[in-house]
């Protein structure tokens, strides 16, 4: 465990190695080894080693099945559903993630954007702020940042703010907690 601490603070995972330990087992039909090394890769580049690259790999089940050619009604597109000016901010940022419908970019670009709202929730323990930036990824960050300032008499936790969110938000989040509890 004091090799952990030590290599932790080296690297500087401070905030994020607390999901090391959240590392629950998958037993599902939905789960395939399909894209499973781009989900370790770009989780290890944006959260760290120790990050649970699962629960990438479970939002993109929830996104869009795993399927690339996938399209929302709203226009997202790809594996994890972005919508294009999104992957165009990203891309602006990162110029080698070029191809929004290339699965291993799309992955990339979606875990990247998680990375982006993960770090908007400071001072939260890791699961919550994780809770916070799967519901920001899909109701956008504002709408969360509601929900926390309706919460204000309450401990604005991921318990008391889901309350203040749009209920399609709620069950997007459960469905992901549902996968990777498989739960």
């Amino acid at each position: 465990m004091f090799k952990l601490a030590v290599i932790t603070a080296l690297l500087g995972l401070s905030t994020i190695t607390n999901s090391y330990a959240i590392d629950y087992p998958i037993h599902s039909d939905k789960w395939t080894t399909k894209y499973d090394h781009h989900f370790k890769k770009y989780s290890k580049r944006y959260f760290g080693p120790l990050f649970n690259w699962h629960w990438f790999k479970a939002q993109g089940i929830a996104e869009s099945g795993l399927k690339e050619n996938s399209q929302s009604t709203a226009g997202a597109q790809g594996i994890m559903q972005l919508m294009p000016n999104t992957f165009n901010e990203i891309e602006s940022k990162i110029p080698h993630i070029n191809e929004l419908h290339s699965p291993r970019w799309n992955i990339a670009a979606g875990i990247y954007y998680d990375r982006y709202l993960y770090r908007k929730f400071k001072n939260r323990p890791t699961q919550e702020k994780l809770y916070f930036t799967l519901a920001s990824y899909n109701a956008g960050y504002r709408r969360i940042l509601d929900g926390i300032k309706r919460t204000k008499k309450q401990k604005s936790n991921w318990e008391n703010v889901q309350q203040h969110i749009p209920s399609q938000t709620r069950a997007y989040v459960t469905r992901i907690r549902k996968l990777m509890d498989d739960h």
